[in-house]
């Protein structure tokens, strides 16, 4: 089947709630200087027990909150790093995006990729690889493959049909392997049928031997993606790979919003 795109259900698989009830959160730990017990946080965000404590637990373990000796929640390390107006705070962001995917790729044992649209371009911003999982050989150009890849593919869907054009008419789409889309209308017939909050799927559009996954990851204004690549070989696994993706790009999302 050309061009094949396999979309996964949006079951619990978007993390932008998420985002915005950890927000809730930071802002409530950060109103108590002293400290926040988790039943007072419940009390002021109204978020059920459960859904609070997976949320707190991710808090911590990125570095946003902290517990005192009482077991009081106080605001962390990180939050003050990303919060800060410093002339650091860019490197930081970077520092942090880093952590987070290293672990994001040891989760879901593949290589991960931060992307965003800038300035009419694809730009792979920061990547986590490793000996058990490569990155995606770039033998095309990213900026180039757009309608093939499926980073481009999740940042063409975030574009309206005048910025798909523009782009379309500076990187003509090639066929770079035998289930590549090249015709345009089929092409952005696809990208409209995408939900936005769902993973894409791609196999071997791009790249003979290799499998990715894309999820869009817009904060503010920016056109981005979180995106996995893996062998072929491993393309049993793609569908797992990529709900894990999902959930996990909450943090991703989180770091670029504070």
């Amino acid at each position: 089947m050309q061009g094949e795109t396999v979309a996964l259900k949006p079951e619990s698989t978007a993390p932008y709630h998420s985002v915005q009830h950890a927000l809730r959160v930071l802002e409530t730990v950060a109103r108590h200087a002293a400290g926040v017990t988790d039943v007072q946080i419940a009390r002021e965000t109204g978020l059920p027990a459960g859904q609070l404590s997976a949320l707190l637990l991710m808090l911590r373990r990125e570095g946003y909150i902290q517990q005192d000796t009482d077991g009081a929640y106080v605001s962390g390390d990180a939050l003050s790093r990303l919060g800060s107006s410093s002339p650091g705070r860019e490197q930081a962001i970077t520092d942090q995006l880093q952590v987070t995917l290293d672990r994001l790729r040891d989760s879901v044992g593949a290589a991960v990729y931060i992307s965003r649209y800038v300035d009419g371009e694809v730009r792979i911003m920061q990547y986590a690889a490793g000996p058990e999982a490569p990155a995606v050989n770039e033998w095309v150009d990213f900026r180039s493959a757009a309608h093939a890849s499926a980073v481009g593919k999740s940042l063409l869907t975030q574009l309206d049909i005048n910025g798909r054009r523009d782009h379309l008419s500076r990187h003509k789409p090639a066929r770079l392997t035998s289930r590549t889309i090249t015709n345009e209308r089929l092409l952005f017939s696809r990208l409209d049928a995408q939900p936005p909050t769902v993973p894409v799927l791609d196999l071997q559009e791009c790249a003979v031997g290799t499998v990715c996954a894309a999820v869009p990851i817009t904060a503010g204004a920016a056109v981005g993606c979180l995106a996995l690549s893996m062998p072929v070989e491993h393309a049993h696994r793609l569908r797992a790979a990529a709900d894990t993706l999902n959930r996990g790009a909450a943090p991703v999302l989180l770091s670029l919003a504070i």
